[in-house]
């Protein structure tokens, strides 16, 4: 789940074209660079991304729209180029979605957790504010990895790591492994 307030006149255009159109647009972390547009300044981006789908969109006033979207298909970034509007645009190759790898039992106290945190949720009519879409597969490697990476206080560097790993089950050992390194047991 990625809510957003767009407001630049860049990604107005763009986010209005992508609701109409009922397209996705892609998502990628900075390596270096602001994500506001600075004069002079060229930014530099990871080489993976994510698409996203708008699921909600409200248009609050003329020049600022609230979007909560879901991500969809990770991709890798081939190269880049300034677009319309400073808008940047890019050739991409799509990864394929994850397999559907079962959590091993040494790994499933983290399928756990989660599954206690959506329970709580539930039971207090609060399912909407969690950040994260039904439904959910807490059976599954490439998942619940993707949902702790999400919410694990990590490096972009880090989250373009875990999101390039093609292997659900690898991804899930690394989450684990970043947890037992940092001590967290949060979520």
């Amino acid at each position: 789940m990625l809510s957003l307030q767009i407001f630049e006149v860049r990604y107005l255009n763009l986010i209005k074209r992508c609701h109409q159109e009922q397209l996705p647009f892609g998502v990628v972390w900075l390596q270096n660079g602001s994500e506001v547009q600075v004069p002079g300044e060229t930014p530099l981006l990871h080489g993976f991304g994510c698409h996203a789908h708008i699921r909600e969109f409200e248009q609050v006033q003329p020049n600022l729209f609230r979007v909560v979207c879901q991500g969809g298909l990770r991709f890798a970034l081939n190269n880049t180029m300034p677009g319309p509007l400073g808008v940047w645009q890019g050739d991409i190759s799509l990864m394929e979605q994850d397999p559907e790898v079962e959590i091993p039992a040494h790994l499933a106290h983290h399928a756990g957790r989660l599954g206690k945190l959506i329970a709580s949720a539930q039971q207090q009519g609060q399912l909407q504010r969690l950040p994260m879409f039904q439904p959910y597969f807490l059976d599954q490697c490439g998942w619940v990895a993707n949902r702790y990476a999400e919410a694990l206080d990590i490096s972009a560097a880090l989250q373009v790591q875990l999101l390039s790993e093609l292997n659900p089950l690898k991804r899930l050992e690394h989450v684990d492994a970043l947890m037992r390194q940092s001590g967290d047991s949060s979520i």
